[in-house]
């Protein structure tokens, strides 16, 4: 059987992983030091042999004995309200988490997938956002804290497999949706359910203009699986193409909880993004991979 350590295996995108790599019959060591990620996304796995958690911190030391067929790296604060809170761990995950990540990957021989992100794009000039672009992204702004330690994650990978011959894979994940997500990550999603299932006032940054592209997390995970699986080492975009904005996006929440809840405009966040689009021509190209839930599907399920 292969092996795969999953870093960040108790969070909303690793626990998923979790499950696909056992499902397909991967034997699967899950680290996690449950600031932002929950025990309950996993407890279905412990009876599972083939399944090891390790409450584990992976700024520091990484030990894993026997052989290491594959990496994932997802450790890390991903929201607003988590990194805005805790942006001395977010910085440190995404550099010295990664170099620790890194490092095992060379010492077991193992190819290592990491997770990147679309804020490397910043607030972005160029629409829909192509791999190509280098993005426009504030160093010193409240949300620098995770941009910049996923740019620098994308910079030691690729020094990494340039310098060492480590195989490295690396995903720009997009806005993604789906159950586990936490009611309080401060996201716009688990927000505009958590607030319209109890009927209180949506709260929208802004006028709501601005766009965001959501992908249901089955269809994110099988593009991640494609990826790990393939011979492409530079990043590729992975999420949904189709765009919404925040106010229509409140909008279709209010409707498909029957809900009586009123939209309430409030100041928008510093460096907020205006836009967010994936360009996915490389991941439909290379991988054959394109997203198959459509949002009104993929919000029920939610």
């Amino acid at each position: 059987m292969r092996r795969i350590v999953i870093a960040g295996g108790a969070g909303f995108l690793g626990s998923h992983l979790c499950d696909l790599f056992l499902g397909k019959n991967f034997k699967v060591v899950c680290i996690d030091n449950l600031i932002t990620g929950s025990i309950q996304n996993i407890e279905h796995l412990f009876p599972n042999e083939h399944f090891e958690f390790y409450h584990h911190d992976v700024t520091k030391f990484i030990h894993v004995t026997g052989e290491v067929d594959y990496i994932m790296n997802f450790a890390s604060p991903a929201s607003p309200i988590d990194y805005l809170k805790m942006p001395i761990q977010t910085l440190k995950v995404g550099s010295l988490g990664t170099h620790n990540l890194l490092g095992l990957a060379k010492a077991k021989n193992a190819r290592i997938l990491l997770a990147s992100t679309s804020e490397i794009y910043g607030d972005p000039l160029e629409h829909p956002q192509r791999e190509e672009y280098w993005g426009n992204v504030n160093p010193i702004g409240p949300r620098g804290v995770y941009d910049e330690a996923k740019r620098f994650l994308e910079a030691i990978t690729m020094a990494y497999h340039t310098f060492h011959g480590v195989e490295t894979r690396i995903v720009r994940i997009f806005n993604t949706y789906g159950p586990r997500m936490r009611l309080d990550d401060g996201r716009a999603l688990p927000t505009f359910m958590s607030q319209a299932l109890k009927g209180e006032d949506i709260t929208v940054f802004g006028d709501g203009s601005q766009t965001r592209s959501f992908c249901y997390v089955d269809d994110l995970i099988n593009g991640i699986y494609k990826l790990l699986m393939s011979d492409y080492v530079y990043p590729v975009n992975i999420g949904n193409p189709v765009e919404i904005t925040i106010k229509d996006f409140a909008e279709e929440v209010v409707e498909l909880t029957g809900s009586k809840s009123k939209l309430a405009f409030v100041d928008l966040p510093k460096d907020d993004p205006k836009v967010r689009q994936p360009d996915i021509s490389k991941a439909k190209q290379i991988l054959g991979w394109e997203p198959k839930v459509s949002r009104s599907e993929g919000l029920k399920i939610t």
